[in-house]
């Protein structure tokens, strides 16, 4: 190893002992960035640091992983090239934006109203004295009222649903991340759980399967089932895609939870801010941030934030 492939090492180093120092957690940019440092000895020409060097290395790794990392890769080398400047000054830092950020696509969202009206659809969806439409429309009241992932709402076992509790609760198992947590439930929520409960034991699936939403036939629910009969239901109230392009699907449940208790905390004139990580370990995030992408600018949480933001400055910052 030359002298100065050592030092751009030892640069890189130190680079990343300051950042851990500082309490950031470098585990992928350790990895990446050594892999960056390989890349610049073996295509660059000895000399300082081209800013077309980062960019092919962010691209070609990117073609590698998915084009949806460039960006991000970019980003890692941008943090270590200005680090790396303060001592080698002739060292180029790519600009901000020169390569596409990955954004995730809008997500569709769904009203309180809209919601109800799938709901009495899949009530009446057929066939008459069967299980199905009670499934189906527990199923996405369910989604609803409580943000869960779909995978977390399938995977409920009778033993997880306990609705004799004050209050009564979800047992959410080791699902995304690795996490378990405990979900509340709304008086409201309550009452229809506790029908389908009843209704499901009534027609003989109470002792086919300990899946909590069970099929016709008495096995688990699943997501095909359950996707097939929700995308029916849309039809049937007439929600079809969005100005965007963006067809119903059943994640926006789980944005539209996120969303709607977002504007309910800006109209009552809560601090968001501080109830943003409860919502976060509500959903399942491990980090707040995580939580941010839901909470998409309609114009109706817009206005709320608004009007919020109206009183707190009419008061005098007072909140």
């Amino acid at each position: 190893m030359s002298q100065s492939t050592q030092t751009l090492h030892d640069h890189l180093d130190a680079y990343l002992s300051v950042r851990e120092a500082l309490g950031f957690q470098m585990r992928a940019e350790r990895t990446l960035l050594r892999e960056f440092v390989r890349f610049a000895v073996s295509h660059g020409d000895g000399g300082p640091l081209r800013a077309q060097l980062a960019v092919d290395w962010a691209s070609t790794s990117s073609a590698q992983r998915g084009r949806r990392s460039a960006a991000q890769r970019l980003s890692m080398v941008r943090g270590f090239l200005t680090y790396l400047r303060a001592s080698l000054p002739e060292t180029e830092i790519p600009p901000r934006g020169l390569v596409a950020a990955f954004r995730r696509p809008q997500p569709y969202l769904l009203t309180p109203p809209q919601i109800s009206r799938l709901i009495t659809a899949a009530q009446q969806s057929g066939p008459v004295g069967m299980l199905r439409p009670a499934t189906l429309a527990t199923c996405i009241g369910l989604l609803a009222s409580t943000g869960l992932r779909v995978g977390e709402a399938l995977h409920l076992t009778m033993q997880d649903v306990h609705l004799e509790a004050t209050p009564a609760v979800l047992d959410i198992r080791e699902t995304k991340f690795h996490k378990s947590r405990v979900v509340p439930l709304h008086p409201t929520t309550v009452g229809p759980l506790r029908h389908y409960t009843a209704l499901r034991s009534t027609l003989g699936s109470a002792t086919l399967s300990e899946r909590f939403l069970v099929s016709e036939q008495g096995g688990p629910l699943t997501y095909g089932l359950l996707r097939r009969g929700f995308l029916a239901v849309c039809h049937t109230v007439g929600l079809g895609p969005t100005d965007g392009g963006q067809r119903p699907n059943l994640r926006a449940l789980r944005h539209s939870f996120a969303i709607q208790r977002m504007r309910l905390w800006y109209e009552e004139g809560r601090d968001v801010r501080t109830l943003l990580p409860h919502l976060s370990v509500y959903l399942g995030h491990v980090r707040p941030q995580e939580s941010y992408w839901y909470l998409t600018a309609t114009p109706e949480l817009l206005v709320a934030a608004a009007e919020r933001f109206r009183v707190y400055a009419t008061q005098g910052g007072i909140a």
